[in-house]
């Protein structure tokens, strides 16, 4: 019988659309950051903008999950691509002032703040409507193989911009923005998922991870190896202080992680398409990753510093399709959205939270002894999760 190739005309479309949806954010995150700074010369401000994006995640989280099932998904991803256009409309026309009002940059950075509350579980709940179940996990590692690209190329691009464009960089942003748009406007139209109302309605995707072991066991998972493992808040401390390579090594050390996840993503997608003892597996390859942070920790050597954080990036990537795959299909269609839009929340939390922990432990520890911890810690979540989720641990295929 012959399969569904993987890159249909919908699911291209869908990638393309993302990849530049996310590549756009990273270099834009860079800009209005810089030239905030170079407005204001107050570093605060720099945590301003990270306050004023992540807070509208929280705020709306009871509603947004709730959209995401009740409202067509294609339908959000195209309202989702106008505000991100919109908003980089507001930068260019700001930024022909020279001396603009930072509240209005921050305003209109809030309202991308919104816009992307909504977006993120959408992303991520849209990707079983697109392909076969089968095929999800390809997809899944397809997908975080092009967002990890963003993330990687999106700042070395938006330096090279700044210096030749400056504040003209945000009219070409716009021209990738009508590219996501043009995208997502090629998606098939997706009714709601969801019919049912009713204000207890809006908190079903709790409800749910409370009584399914195996998709809360995911999602916590994620969330307390990043929260109480990442070491990337602390490269700079590494590259300055302990493997004394400069800003070139820190260059070097940034890249590792990405270059491990994207080159984990590719093989992964081309030809991984089953994962014969999945729970086995993915409790692996978090145990690798826990023991690369200690390796990490260990090193002054700057190339097995490297090494360790590549293998890092390439573990997280094989955990991160395995618990993407395994979210997606254990959980029905009228919740995925709910349950997208705690996934979030659990992201951004391990993501800055993570990344307060190292610098605060750091502070009062040391880099080494706090990454040392990070480890170990990372260690105790694989161990208490392989107790607390047995049902996750004894999984054979990707659903239940």
């Amino acid at each position: 019988m012959t399969q569904t190739p993987l890159f249909s005309s919908q699911f291209s479309w869908f990638l393309a659309g993302r990849g530049v949806f996310s590549t756009i954010e990273s270099i834009m995150g860079v800009a209005f950051a810089w030239h905030l700074y170079q407005l204001t010369k107050d570093p605060f401000d720099l945590a301003l903008v990270g306050l004023f994006q992540i807070v509208p995640v929280y705020l709306l989280f009871p509603i947004t999950g709730w959209v995401v099932d009740h409202l067509s998904r294609s339908k959000i991803l195209v309202l989702g691509a106008t505000a991100q256009l919109t908003v980089l409309v507001g930068f260019a026309l700001l930024m022909q002032t020279p001396d603009f009002n930072k509240w209005w940059l921050l305003s209109l950075i809030s309202v991308y703040g919104c816009a992307k509350a909504f977006m993120s579980p959408t992303l991520q709940a849209t990707l079983p409507n697109l392909v076969k179940s089968h095929q999800l996990n390809q997809a899944v590692a397809v997908t975080s193989t092009v967002w990890n690209l963003a993330l990687t190329i999106g700042p070395f691009i938006a330096g090279l911009l700044i210096a030749l464009l400056d504040r003209n960089i945000y009219w070409l942003l716009v021209c990738g923005a009508c590219g996501t748009l043009i995208s997502f406007l090629q998606l098939p139209a997706m009714g709601a998922a969801n019919t049912a109302g009713g204000k207890r309605d809006l908190l079903g995707g709790l409800r749910f991870l409370k009584h399914n072991q195996i998709v809360l066991g995911s999602l916590s998972l994620d969330l307390f190896i990043v929260l109480l493992g990442s070491v990337v808040a602390l490269l700079p401390v590494y590259a300055a202080d302990i493997l004394h390579v400069g800003p070139e090594g820190l260059g070097l050390l940034r890249a590792m992680p990405a270059a491990g996840a994207v080159l984990m993503g590719i093989y992964l997608s081309r030809f991984k398409t089953e994962f014969a003892q999945t729970g086995s597996t993915l409790f692996n390859a978090l145990l690798i990753f826990a023991g690369s942070i200690l390796v990490f920790g260990l090193s002054t050597n700057i190339w097995i510093s490297a090494i360790a954080l590549f293998v890092y990036g390439a573990s997280d990537m094989i955990s991160v399709v395995i618990r993407g795959a395994v979210v997606q299909l254990n959980t029905p269609d009228a919740l995925r959205g709910r349950v997208s839009a705690a996934n979030s929340i659990f992201i951004a939390s391990s993501n800055q939270l993570g990344d307060f922990r190292a610098g605060s432990t750091a502070a009062a520890l040391g880099p080494v002894n706090a990454t040392l911890l990070g480890g170990i810690c990372a260690f105790g979540v694989v161990i208490a999760g392989g107790y607390w989720f047995k049902d996750l641990r004894r999984l054979t295929s990707l659903e239940k």
